[in-house]
């Protein structure tokens, strides 16, 4: 049977896709607890339905979320760089996917003790695991504690995202801005070099 001129068809990628954009908007805007499946739905323009059909609802939804993030690390923090290099590209990574890196302020501001999100352990342990062996090679010295580093590192590269006003109060610039991410960003590579041994 031919459908109606103009009838649309289903195109679930598409949809799940239109979901993913909705969502990481939302929960960036709103933290997982403030965040509402119903405005996800009606910012994507489906079904509050749909979300339950093809994530399992909120918790899956931000899974997804989640593991989308931890994915597209790789696209601009190659492990291979130097860490002032490396540095640098988290700022441009936090800066290029806000409401990614937002949601990990919101993670951070919200903690309440539980479980963390499914791989992100095992993530920071390998960031350490890098890190203590950079510091073996002699990327920086000795008597610095490593996850000491780690936490200065993110905070470092999602200071344009999770305090802008700062960066407004301090550096009289748009946070959000590509002039302002590309200075701080060699700032900071700048920093961590100085770390050299």
């Amino acid at each position: 049977m031919r459908r109606p001129a103009g009838e649309r068809r289903r195109d679930p990628e598409r949809t799940k896709e239109r979901i993913l954009r909705a969502a990481v908007e939302e929960f960036g805007a709103k933290g997982f607890a403030g965040a509402r499946v119903s405005d996800i739905a009606a910012n994507a323009g489906v079904n509050k339905q749909l979300i339950s059909y093809y994530f399992g609802g909120k918790e899956g939804l931000y899974r997804e979320l989640t593991g989308q993030w931890q994915s597209s690390e790789g696209t601009f923090a190659a492990r291979s760089a130097s860490l002032p290099e490396l540095a640098a590209s988290y700022v441009r990574g936090n800066a290029q996917n806000r409401d990614f890196a937002r949601m990990l302020v919101w993670d951070g501001l919200t903690d309440d003790g539980g479980a963390l999100p499914e791989g992100f352990a095992d993530d920071m342990r390998r960031n350490l695991e890098d890190l203590r062996r950079r510091q073996a090679e002699g990327e920086f010295p000795a008597d610095l504690d490593p996850a000491c580093l780690l936490l200065v590192l993110f905070a470092a590269a999602g200071a344009g995202v999770a305090l802008p006003h700062l960066v407004r109060a301090v550096c009289d610039t748009d946070p959000g801005s590509e002039e302002f991410t590309e200075h701080y960003a060699e700032q900071v590579r700048r920093l961590v070099a100085h770390l050299r041994v």
